[in-house]
């Protein structure tokens, strides 16, 4: 553990083109992922592995273009970044037809449905219908969640190949555990990803929240650099029924055709 009086080693900009930029990057990344959502300016020049004096700098220039915020000694995002999201969202052809769609759909639009993106080993949520107020206690939009959790990650991770899925999880990698259902290892993993290659879905079954189910799909990739998307659709396991899973896996696909294939 780093000296609390003294910075540890620069963790990030020591190689970058642009080392302000990926040091201003590493302090939103800290926060972030702060238990608080606050980190005093001690706490970032650790975080970070500058000293005082820079980070002091930093934060400075963060808060005048509004990333942050400072609370007397400590510090938050800002809602700049809100404003940044929204845009990005804003401009992502599959969130607009993602709500149109949960709108009208028949059995979507009583449901709680989420649009994820892959990141690595995570999923980032990006947008989430609302038809059902009783499925609240998931993940909201901007959350990460370890793709072995989370069915949309699974639905994801499948169709990739499996040299890929074998690197990033061996046999006995140790997956992250949130319930009794939790997967343990990536052997366990890649069992389930054959199945969900061969029915064409996924499906979660209280490994990330006790008493929830969820099932997702895949996105058709738009272009050789499009992102990696998937759809998921949750509901409490002690209503859950297999005619409505089929009935929700069924309208999960024509959604996910439509963004994969917007002409049709």
């Amino acid at each position: 553990m780093a000296d609390s009086r003294t910075p540890a080693p620069d963790k990030s900009g020591a190689a970058s083109p642009a080392p302000a930029v990926t040091r201003a990057a590493a302090v939103l990344d800290a926060l972030a992922a702060s238990a608080t959502g606050r980190l005093t300016l001690s706490d970032l020049s650790r975080e970070v592995g500058i000293p005082k004096s820079s980070t002091s700098n930093l934060l400075l220039a963060l808060e005048e273009a509004r990333l942050i915020t400072r609370h007397g000694s400590e510090f938050t995002l800002g809602r700049k970044l809100v404003e940044l999201g929204a845009a990005y969202l804003g401009r992502m052809d599959e969130v607009q037809e993602f709500y149109r769609y949960c709108e009208q759909a028949s059995v979507l639009s009583r449901e709680t449905v989420r649009i994820a993106m892959l990141d690595g080993t995570n999923v980032i949520y990006l947008a989430r219908y609302e038809g059902h107020p009783a499925v609240r206690l998931t993940s909201n939009i901007g959350d990460k969640m370890p793709v072995s959790l989370c069915a949309v990650g699974k639905a994801l991770i499948a169709r990739l190949n499996w040299h890929d899925i074998d690197e990033m999880f061996p046999d006995t990698a140790e997956l992250p555990v949130m319930t009794p259902k939790s997967l343990r290892t990536g052997a366990e993993l890649k069992a389930q990803l054959k199945e969900i290659r061969e029915q064409g879905f996924a499906f979660e079954d209280e490994e990330s929240t006790t008493g929830v189910v969820c099932l997702a799909v895949s996105v058709p990739t738009r272009g050789a650099h499009g992102p990696s998307l998937g759809l998921s659709v949750t509901a409490l396991k002690a209503t859950y029924t297999q005619e409505q899973g089929s009935q929700m896996v069924k309208e999960l696909k024509e959604l996910a055709h439509s963004l994969g294939n917007p002409m049709g």
